[in-house]
């Protein structure tokens, strides 16, 4: 089943199950006689918003997200998690104010018994959806092409387990291996060695890949990331014992088999609604409130030097779209026309006299907000590159591709901690930051950056 099937099933299961609870709390509430009522309420619209309010709770909780491999007790504690927080909400914006609930002790039990309603009828659903959907992948229905990446006692051990549980979602079609062998395992090929690992996410349309690597062969983890960059799969790692005792991996049991996510999104869903939401509010204000003043600086720009007031560049964007990124224009028109793509310098002289200023001031990125309102960037990110030198950058650097699954930014960690890219071996430096926000994206993160980024500006060490 594919994601965005499971997650329309799940959609639709949370609909029928809260207003069947809305159902049952109205003839709780109204029709049982059991409670006095200043006035009968009405039962429809109150309903579909109920329903509409839930599913904004559980999608923000992230209950959408594909569930393979988790158990039924942790989808139960998910939704109790979600339907507590949901019902606190209800409390202080709605019942609070109920006046035809009657006493105090009258109006909590009638919360408490919505609470019930909704937290039964959910997890109930989803209990049996998920015990579906289970006894459908074990006898083989739904289950989702895997790879593994390894040859050796390692990895048919990591197949055995997979083989024995299909409830985990997998089915493997071939292994892959660090050296140049021929061979199967129970019938499963070696599809080729690492090199062969993007043909074989194509031709195989595998979903995931499983890495279970002898440790003589940890070298070649980071070009087993590196080959995956380009593809949506899902990679996960089998650790050393060394390395689950000694505290430096988190590791998930499936069926006790411990076993790692490399480099999962770390962001939850509410995160990231709420980051563009901000990203949203805060352009548009900042385009509408500095209106007068992005003016002044348009004409500043046209009297200083002769060319356009905006400058347009392709960049490449999340997971590689292309797009064209807006800025003030700070250099002489056509500056890179006899010198082709070049990283820009210190005391760059294609800068104008305008040029200097706003880039000091960073008014010269202010029309990167109107990207933002398009959603190709947000406030915070890593910054976007041309395609000329992500080409040339992928091919020097592990893990380049690796800036490519988040949404670029305005500015970023690698901006407030290091310098501008004058060398590859900036680059370098750069991307060990830009790995680190992204493996550690949160709300509270972006704040921080935002905040150095403006005291970097006033201090007047913007390059």
């Amino acid at each position: 089943m594919s994601k965005r099937k499971e997650q329309y099933i799940l959609l639709v299961s949370d609909f029928v199950a809260t207003g069947f609870a809305w159902s049952l709390y109205y003839w709780f509430r109204v029709r049982s006689g059991w409670f006095s009522l200043a006035m009968e309420p009405q039962f429809w619209l109150p309903m579909v918003a109920l329903c509409i309010y839930w599913h904004a709770v559980y999608l923000v909780f992230g209950l959408y997200r594909s569930w393979y491999a988790q158990s039924r007790f942790d989808e139960l504690v998910a939704v109790l998690k979600a339907t507590t927080f949901g019902i606190l909400v209800l409390f202080f914006a709605i019942f609070v104010d109920d006046r035809g609930a009657g006493p105090q002790l009258q109006s909590r039990l009638l919360i408490a018994i919505y609470w019930a309603l909704v937290l039964g009828c959910v997890g109930g659903g989803r209990l049996l959806q998920h015990t579906f959907h289970r006894r459908m992948l074990e006898s083989g229905i739904g289950l989702r092409h895997a790879m593994i990446i390894g040859w050796g006692d390692k990895a048919w051990e990591l197949y055995d387990l997979v083989h024995r549980y299909p409830a985990l979602g997998y089915k493997v079609v071939g292994f892959i291996s660090t050296s140049l062998v021929d061979g199967s395992h129970e019938g499963v090929p070696v599809l080729g060695s690492v090199s062969d690992l993007p043909r074989a996410i194509d031709d195989h349309n595998v979903h995931d890949v499983l890495i279970a690597l002898d440790s003589s062969e940890h070298a070649r983890l980071l070009d087993i990331i590196a080959a995956c960059n380009s593809h949506d799969v899902n990679l996960k790692i089998i650790p050393d014992l060394y390395d689950i005792i000694s505290g430096q991996a988190r590791t998930n049991q499936i069926y006790g088999f411990p076993i790692i996510e490399i480099m999962p999104d770390i962001m939850q869903p509410w995160e990231r609604a709420v980051k563009r939401f901000l990203d949203v509010v805060f352009s548009f204000v900042v385009l509408f409130l500095g209106l007068p003043l992005w003016v002044l600086t348009a004409i500043a720009i046209k009297v200083d030097s002769r060319g356009p007031v905006f400058y347009t560049q392709e960049r490449v964007g999340k997971d590689g779209k292309l797009f064209k990124i807006v800025k003030f224009r700070s250099m002489h028109d056509d500056a890179e026309k006899h010198s082709g793509p070049v990283w820009a310098e210190k005391r760059d002289p294609r800068v104008t006299g305008v040029g200097k200023i706003i880039r000091r001031l960073r008014l010269d990125e202010i029309p990167q907000l109107i990207n933002v309102l398009d959603g190709d960037m947000s406030l915070v990110g890593p910054r976007p590159e041309r395609a000329y030198f992500v080409e040339q950058f992928t091919k020097e650097i592990p893990l380049y591709t690796r800036r490519l699954k988040v949404r670029p930014g305005i500015t970023g960690w690698a901006q407030v901690k290091h310098k501008y890219d004058e060398s590859i071996d900036d680059v370098r430096k750069k991307i060990q930051y830009d790995l680190f926000y992204i493996e550690n994206m949160s709300l509270r993160m972006d704040f921080k950056i935002l905040l150095n980024t403006i005291a970097v500006v006033l201090s007047g060490k913007g390059h």
